[in-house]
């Protein structure tokens, strides 16, 4: 294969690498929800700890792991705001409908 061979082989990953990435944060929103009606905190370190694990043992290279690592941590990061944007705009949503609530605060860390 040529460059160009290499290049559209690249596009056509990036492509399905979208889809599964709005799929997960698809999923993201929806735990967000299950978090948000049961007062879950948004930030689980063990939870991360336990996605780093295993996409490190599913890691068959060239990446090194703890870029693979580094990779996951800012996913990670996007899912965590994704979360957070969905409890607060619910938040919002029910203080517009002329409910006098509190927004949740969650540890952003």
């Amino acid at each position: 294969m040529d460059i160009e061979d290499w290049r559209k082989k690249i596009d056509e990953l990036d492509r399905k690498l979208v889809e599964l990435i709005s799929e997960r944060a698809r999923a993201a929103v929806e735990i967000g929800k299950l978090k948000r009606d049961t007062s879950l905190p948004i930030y689980e370190p063990d939870r991360e700890r336990v996605v780093f694990q295993n996409v490190q043992e599913a890691n068959r290279g060239p990446l090194a792991g703890r870029d693979l690592v580094r990779i996951y941590e800012r996913i990670i990061d996007v899912m965590r705001n994704v979360q957070k944007e969905e409890i607060v705009t619910k938040a919002e949503e029910s203080i517009g409908d002329g409910e006098e609530k509190q927004v949740p605060r969650f540890r952003s860390e």
